[in-house]
């Protein structure tokens, strides 16, 4: 399992995109930090103060010089398999 300390996906259990992106992190052997928008309203608060809105999936990227959130599913899919290789 490789640890991703830069990544973090916003997500909830329902969505069924969401969906898609754990199962692609499952896929490529990816762990990064779960942030539930419905279980914890800190996640939630800080995904629409920095989008705007609570659509997810969103992950959130890391860089020494501010953060990125990369929306839609399709998107995020093709960064962790460009990132992290095709899955096992």
């Amino acid at each position: 399992m490789t640890r991703a300390d830069d990544l973090a996906l916003y997500h909830f259990d329902g969505c069924p995109y969401c969906a898609r992106v754990r199962r692609v992190l499952d896929e490529l052997g990816v762990e990064v930090e779960l942030r539930d928008i419905d279980e914890d309203p800190a996640h939630l608060r800080a995904l629409v103060e920095a989008r705007g809105r609570r659509t997810v999936p969103v992950l959130r990227i890391r860089h020494a010089e501010g953060d990125e959130w990369m929306p839609e599913s399709s998107d995020i899919v093709a960064f962790l398999r460009e990132r992290f290789g095709t899955a096992r």
